[in-house]
């Protein structure tokens, strides 16, 4: 039997390679005869450098400035393909992500993406000709101004002076400089992982639907739209595109400036980091597909990665199994996406805190009592 094991991460206990490790180890218990490859998955947000990774990227770590100015290490990944295409992956959480930064209205104001910026640069300069950039995890609601910065552009306010960084200076930009601003980014191919459809601004934009997870109070809200109304409105002069588009309200509107100043398309992430992957392939040599995730609910069969993986299965009639921390979607609601059965972590472990703590043991359980009475 040759079984693709193939998880999202767990969030908050562990990542989908070591979710891999853990399921893996649980199904050869079972069928210890088995061909069980370990491919972690991701669907564009978080995971999404790990599973580049995993799939044969070389890793890199790079010294950046970190969402409120604080250094930071961040890892990014690029390959080399036999055609000679040099393809870098860089997640937004990795350089400007939420887990830099305390939540509070001062800091949502002052978050920025620069250090993605610095990736991007770090990336051009050993060569890349693609660029996928993975959001999710975000700490800015600056509409990528920061990268872009990081790129050499100069936004200016009235008096022609450069604006501070962040989303909160956004509102006082009146003009761009973009002398410097890197050409290799006309050349490049950009390619954004993005699954939500929420615009740049608005009543359902990025300020107002993600930045008060990121600290934002009900007037930092206000005045982080403005601010992307106004960075619209300035790029739309500077380039002639419209930047309000469906999508461009991810991670606190990053797709904005790249949709303005280069070629940058908008691709579903779980199709983009499976082509990227080769997951495909892998799929095809199955017999049997064991995914999972942390909560499998029903934001899940919106089609996040696990979800959409079974539904890839389904349709080359590979069975697939669900192991997850927890479900909150019924058996029926599963079978409709290939899923014949499932298990959670919580109908093993004694509590949801041991569970959480003791995660690898539970899911390598939970897998082998699913396989044994599927």
């Amino acid at each position: 039997m040759r079984i693709l094991i193939a998880p999202d991460k767990f969030k908050g206990s562990l990542t989908a390679a070591e979710a891999a490790a853990a399921i893996a180890e649980g199904a050869l218990r079972v069928y210890p005869e088995a061909v069980a490859t370990q491919f972690p998955i991701a669907d564009g947000g978080e995971g999404t450098l790990e599973a580049a990774v995993a799939a044969g990227f070389e890793e890199r770590l790079n010294a950046v400035v970190g969402p409120i100015l604080a250094p930071l290490g961040a890892a990014w990944a690029i390959n080399k393909a036999d055609d000679g295409k040099v393809t870098a992956v860089i997640e937004t959480a990795q350089a400007s992500g939420l887990a830099e930064m305390e939540p509070t209205p001062a800091n949502a104001l002052r978050a920025h993406s620069y250090g993605c910026g610095q990736l991007i640069a770090a990336a051009l300069d050993a060569g890349a000709t693609e660029i996928v950039l993975g959001l999710g995890g975000s700490a800015m609601t600056d509409g990528g101004s920061g990268a872009l910065r990081a790129l050499g552009l100069k936004p200016l306010d009235s008096a022609g002076n450069v604006v501070p960084l962040g989303g909160g200076s956004l509102a006082d930009v009146a003009a761009l400089d973009t002398s410097g601003l890197d050409p290799r980014l006309a050349a490049t191919t950009f390619r954004i992982a993005v699954d939500v459809r929420n615009p740049l601004y608005g009543t359902s934009g990025a300020a107002h639907v993600f930045s008060p997870q990121k600290g934002a109070d009900a007037d930092t809200v206000e005045l982080l739209d403005a601010g992307l109304r106004n960075w619209a409105s300035i790029l739309r002069e500077a380039t002639g595109r419209d930047v309000n588009v469906p999508g461009a309200g991810a991670a606190g509107g990053f797709p904005a400036s790249f949709l303005a100043f280069t070629g940058a398309t908008l691709e579903g992430g779980f199709a983009l980091v499976a082509g990227l992957t080769g997951l495909a392939g892998q799929l095809g040599d199955a017999d049997l597909v064991i995914t999972g995730e942390g909560s499998m609910d029903s934001q899940s069969l919106t089609g996040k990665a696990p979800i959409a993986l079974a539904d890839a299965a389904r349709e080359r009639g590979i069975p697939v199994i669900v192991v997850a921390g927890r479900i909150l979607v019924t058996p029926e609601e599963l079978a409709e996406h290939g899923v014949v059965a499932a298990a959670q972590l919580l109908d093993v472990a004694p509590s949801p805190q041991d569970a959480v703590a003791h995660a690898a043991k539970y899911l390598a359980w939970a897998t082998s009592q699913v396989l044994e009475g599927a």
